[in-house]
């Protein structure tokens, strides 16, 4: 098996003494529902990570379950702005130097970006999830409190069921 770089996710872990696992797969693969099927993990523990803009033009990271959809609206209000539009897939690799299917909390956590987790996270409190490790191919398995402690990200309702209306 061949050695994986370590990444700056993976330092930063490291360094507060959390506990992750990585797993590998395709790197072609850029969704969490396709992470989840290649990984055959439950869609619900595997979560990606979308770069919202504010009416204010200010980016801010926020993680949701593959299977959820941001509610901009929530999220607007959960954080006190107008208005949270998602980033163009260009915008987003801009801002974060990341590229989609890498972009990853707990690799721009030195960015300083506002980051916000979906509500429906706490359902998996003392379990774990899969949160991209900042580069494709690649996710990180924690804890949710210890993405919490690794990210400072605060926990708002931003997300809505597929099947739901938003």
């Amino acid at each position: 098996m061949s050695r994986q770089a370590k990444l700056n996710s993976m330092r930063l872990l490291e360094s507060k003494q959390l506990a992750y696992t990585l797993h590998t797969f395709p790197d072609g693969i850029h969704s969490a529902s396709g992470v989840a099927a290649a990984l055959g993990i439950d869609p619900a523990r595997v979560y990606k990570t979308l770069v919202g803009l504010t009416n204010e033009g200010r980016p801010v990271l926020v993680m949701l379950a593959a299977e959820r959809s941001l509610d901009g609206k929530a999220l607007a209000r959960a954080i006190g702005v107008k208005r949270v539009a998602m980033a163009s897939q260009a915008e987003a690799e801009r801002l974060t130097g990341l590229k989609v299917g890498g972009i990853s909390a707990l690799a721009l956590a030195h960015k300083r970006f506002a980051t916000y987790l979906d509500a429906a996270a706490t359902q998996l409190a003392g379990a774990s999830l899969l949160v991209s490790a900042g580069q494709r191919g690649m996710n990180l398995e924690l804890t949710v409190e210890a993405l919490l402690q690794a990210t400072g990200a605060r926990i708002v309702a931003a997300g809505v069921d597929r099947d739901e209306p938003s």
